[in-house]
């Protein structure tokens, strides 16, 4: 398999960086509500959440530049409409930004609470009131959001794959 993505399939790098962000990005939203549900409790859950969050939206910028840079995607299904091609698009651009904005919102609940440092070094003692700062909402809502795009974008790739056979999740597996 080539490193590069072909018109009907994706290359190892693109596949690869998928699937690593995919699991991150689920790790980061498992612990993100378990820290949230757990409380004053939650620091370990915390801790994972920043991280997997972190490493997602590092490896999400990595993939950027790797579409930018060295590689392009495959060409559409002929199985995909006009508005389905643009529905898809519109959930792959937002399964970007959405996680982006969540980085960066995670990020400013960090500095605006100045507990960072504090909570990747194990010295914190007990969570702070993240409700407090304005990047929590929207944090909130992100997941929530980023939740439904997973949904729809695991239920467009079964559809293609089993209801129109056109073998669409093949084109992202080694």
């Amino acid at each position: 398999m080539k490193l590069t993505s072909t018109e009907t399939r994706y290359g190892v790098v693109a596949i690869v960086l998928h699937w690593v962000i995919a699991i991150l990005i689920t790790l980061a939203l498992i612990s993100g509500f378990a820290a949230d549900a757990l409380g004053r409790d939650g620091l370990g859950a915390l801790r994972a959440h920043i991280v997997c969050g972190a490493l997602a939206g590092i490896l999400t910028l990595v993939r950027i530049l790797w579409w930018a840079i060295a590689d392009r995607k495959p060409d559409p299904v002929d199985t995909t409409t006009g508005w389905q091609s643009r529905l898809a698009g519109l959930v792959h651009i937002l399964l970007i930004v959405v996680p982006l904005g969540m980085l960066a919102s995670g990020v400013g609940m960090l500095i605006l609470t100045g507990s960072g440092p504090q909570i990747l070094s194990g010295t914190l003692t007990a969570l702070p009131d993240f409700e407090a700062v304005a990047p929590r909402g929207p944090h909130g809502l992100g997941a929530r959001l980023l939740i439904a795009l997973i949904g729809v974008h695991i239920a467009a790739a079964l559809y293609h794959h089993y209801v129109l056979g056109d073998r669409l999740i093949r084109r992202m597996t080694a």
